[in-house]
């Protein structure tokens, strides 16, 4: 009988595989302990698949050169998230036009093995003129204008789940992030963070809640989706939140100095995730616990 590998691994160790240049995908809650791995790294040139803040962060320490988002927004009273915001502005980074339909065509393409998928959402708006990859085509059978939207393929999509055993069978408390799947699928390589890790009978023993099987590697991050929530876990830590949002808007703004040190205090100094909780505190994870 064959043994099965174990997939565990550390951040430090995951991150290798990480390379300027590639095509990253996050799924959510976000992965902030390996996000800030990356920024730690020094990383440039990737096109980052993902939304929101964890995006933001990414582009904020320079890692960012296109941007695939159906959604740049930091939640009620942030339609724009700042950095994305500051450097679409500025044409720092290359922004791919989309929405969840046509982004989750291009994944599941990518996942099928075929060079595009059609989708009609858009036809008839600019959209096609906005993102020149997009194309109209006329359908073979029904004579239907649609679009043709070319696979999206991520080199590795990075998770968060709540658990998996030592073979990287994952199990999302509560299901997965809607993205997470279709993000799992196209990719070459899965690293997933989890809150825990279990034995193999833990899993079994719950069959049906496994969500993705046979990740390439499986990181343990014990609050590792922080300052976002974890479901089952902990609340997302609005303070904190507000606290980044605030540096990153005075930096768009032209005062830079508090959100690069923000980043240094948080995703530079601290060399491994252990380090960042210590940074965070005891008393503050605490009072985010979900009961």
């Amino acid at each position: 009988m064959t043994k099965r590998t174990e997939c565990l691994q550390t951040e430090l160790e995951v991150l290798d595989w990480v390379k300027n240049g590639m095509t990253i995908a996050i799924g959510e809650p976000h992965p902030m302990a390996l996000i800030r791995q990356i920024i730690r790294r020094g990383v440039r040139d990737l096109t980052i698949i993902c939304s929101g803040l964890g995006l933001d962060h990414l582009i904020a320490a320079g890692c960012v050169t296109k941007t695939i988002s159906y959604y740049a927004g930091g939640g009620a009273g942030v339609p724009v998230v700042p950095s994305f915001r500051g450097a679409a502005e500025r044409s720092e980074i290359e922004v791919w036009e989309c929405e969840e339909g046509i982004l989750t065509t291009g994944l599941e393409a990518a996942a099928k093995g075929l060079p595009f998928l059609p989708w009609r959402g858009g036809v008839g708006t600019s959209l096609t003129d906005v993102n020149t990859d997009l194309k109209l085509f006329k359908d073979p059978i029904e004579g239907e204008t649609l679009i043709a939207v070319p696979a999206i393929k991520p080199d590795i999509t990075i998770l968060h789940a709540a658990q998996s055993d030592a073979y990287g069978n994952i199990q999302h408390h509560g299901g997965p992030g809607w993205l997470d799947l279709f993000l799992a699928r196209a990719a070459d390589k899965v690293v997933v963070q989890v809150e825990k890790v279990v034995s193999n009978d833990e899993i079994r023993a719950n069959p049906w809640a496994t969500t993705i099987e046979a990740a390439d590697a499986v990181v343990y991050a014990p609050w590792g989706a922080h300052p976002f929530y974890s479901r089952g876990y902990y609340l997302q830590d609005v303070p904190y939140v507000r606290d980044y949002l605030a540096h990153a808007e005075k930096a768009r703004t032209g005062e830079p100095s508090g959100l690069q040190s923000y980043l240094d205090k948080y995703c530079v100094i601290p060399k491994t995730h252990v380090g960042y909780l210590e940074t965070i505190g005891t008393e503050r994870l605490l009072s985010l616990r979900e009961f």
